[in-house]
């Protein structure tokens, strides 16, 4: 399980973009979005690094959230 904090997620169609990118580099991989928190939980087999990425070329800030 990895954390991100996605500072500018702000409603479903973030929610929506952020989970199509990670889905795009780690197809097996499941993601929870909740946006009052602005924290992304993913779990499965992905690297942090290539999540993180994807993330970010979908056009968000985002940062690794230490377990």
């Amino acid at each position: 399980m990895t954390s991100f904090q996605v500072i500018d997620m702000t409603c479903g169609h973030c929610v929506k973009t952020i989970t199509n990118a990670v889905h795009a580099v780690a197809p097996d991989s499941t993601v929870q979005c909740d946006v009052a928190t602005k924290k992304v939980v993913v779990q499965g087999e992905h690297k942090a690094a290539v999540v993180e990425s994807a993330i970010r070329d979908a056009g968000y800030t985002v940062q690794l959230v230490a377990s």
